[in-house]
């Protein structure tokens, strides 16, 4: 499967717009944004479990990266309630599972193969920052290495907000929104920008709160 794979090109995914989809395991569906591969994949995913639904133990070949949406994500290392950012590196492995079921947005095979640090961040316990350079703009770092950059960031609201897309950008909207182009992105949608320059988005009157990784698709559009 090849969903979104051309990483020179803008995406976008509207969470309203995109169904559910039944993975192999009974009782978890997925919402895929982009996708290169079959059922092992590069992959950005929102994958949702059904109360008392699990996933087969397994291991991250190619790392895997995920943010606790809602409910309570759980393996055999422990419980990650809604706001947890965790990082299990290439050859982790473990097995998946939400007694009272969760969503989270996960992205697999996106690693440095040499990387072997696990992270593991309450984000509800965390702090923003604000960007000296960004106006209207509060971070919260959760991971950076030399290939990518990894944050929370929150906009403030009606507000134009500058972008960096120098080595590509991702955001995710987990509360709130914001305008770019002729569409609102509202909670839970998604926009993957190619390397280049600086973008501009408006955020909404509500202001947002916003999953970003930055830096990671230089080697994808040399690919």
């Amino acid at each position: 499967m090849r969903l979104n794979a051309n990483f020179d090109q803008t995406a976008q995914v509207f969470d309203a717009e995109n169904a559910w989809v039944p993975s192999p395991m009974a009782g978890v569906e997925r919402k895929m944004l982009d996708r290169i591969g079959d059922e092992v994949a590069r992959a950005t995913t929102v994958v949702r479990f059904a109360p008392e639904s699990f996933f087969s133990a397994h291991t991250h070949d190619g790392g895997e990266e995920f943010l606790v949406l809602d409910g309570v994500f759980q393996d055999e290392h422990g419980d990650y309630p809604q706001g947890y950012y965790i990082r299990n590196p290439p050859t982790s492995h473990h097995v998946p599972s939400a007694a009272n079921g969760c969503t989270i947005l996960v992205k697999l095979h996106q690693f440095d193969p040499d990387d072997r640090a696990f992270t593991k961040i309450d984000t509800n316990k965390s702090f923003f920052i604000d960007a000296a350079d960004r106006p209207g703009v509060a971070i919260m770092p959760l991971f950076q290495d030399a290939r990518e950059c990894v944050r929370l960031e929150t906009w403030t609201a009606d507000a134009d907000i500058g972008v960096d897309t120098d080595g590509g950008l991702e955001v995710f909207v987990i509360t709130g929104s914001f305008d770019f182009g002729n569409r609102t992105f509202g909670p839970w949608d998604w926009l993957r920008l190619p390397p280049g320059g600086e973008e501009k988005l408006r955020s909404g009157l509500g202001g947002a709160k916003i999953y970003v990784k930055s830096g990671h698709l230089r080697d994808m559009v040399r690919a």
